[in-house]
């Protein structure tokens, strides 16, 4: 099985990083269903801008972890990269 780390570009602009065994799944619930992360159900519809595949759920929880830890510049730069 296959994990996704991933950044949503939300439509008021800002960024936010999450991680998921079924991206298109996931994708789904962010713009369409209440199960939906709640700070993107407030600003839908989101547009995924960039995704890392993982081997396991271990490294894609670090992976989501250091992403979020990056300055919005840094997300930006890792995005347009």
């Amino acid at each position: 099985m296959a994990y996704f780390v991933y950044i949503l570009r939300c439509s008021d602009g800002t960024l936010y990083t999450g991680s998921t065994n079924d991206l298109e799944k996931r994708l789904h619930a962010h713009n369409h269903l209440k199960s939906g992360a709640r700070y993107t159900r407030a600003r839908r519809p989101v547009k995924l801008v960039y995704t890392e595949k993982h081997r396991t759920h271990k490294k894609a929880m670090q992976r989501e972890y250091a992403l979020k830890q990056l300055k919005r510049s840094e997300k930006i730069e890792l995005i347009d990269g």
